[in-house]
């Protein structure tokens, strides 16, 4: 059986402090690698792994003064999803992401709906307990 959690009973937080307003969290963990090519082939033999790095976005409505500020600073911190399961489970998976930089910032507002604020950031890594 999968196991699934709630977004509305999980928490992300930035330096020990709740992301309030937070819409979603979305990352990808993507390594560097090269093709080791055959003399006189056109097929790979090998494959060279490189730097391995964490890429994410936070969708935040309206927007955040604390993530703002790690932005304008360009400081180091470090993210923590807490995932858990539905009401009446004691399941919880955290993720938590080390050595984070704010990289970029989008804004965007539709007529029918309200502001969401989009932060860009890397992580050095990803752990998951």
């Amino acid at each position: 059986m999968p196991t699934v959690f709630s977004a509305n009973r999980s928490n992300v937080l930035v330096d020990g402090k709740q992301v309030d307003g937070l819409q979603s969290l979305v990352f990808r963990v993507v390594t560097e690698r090269e093709d080791i090519r055959a003399v006189g082939s056109n097929e790979r033999v090998d494959v060279i792994f490189g730097l391995r790095s964490v890429q994410g976005e936070l969708a935040i409505r309206s927007t955040s003064v604390a993530i703002d500020e790690l932005l304008d600073k360009r400081k180091k911190f470090q993210l923590v999803a807490n995932l858990k399961k539905t009401e009446g489970s004691d399941d919880l998976r955290s993720l938590s992401f080390d050595d984070c930089f704010v990289e970029g910032k989008s804004f965007s507002m539709s007529a029918n709906g309200s502001a969401v604020t989009t932060y860009a950031f890397t992580a050095t890594r990803i752990r998951e307990e």
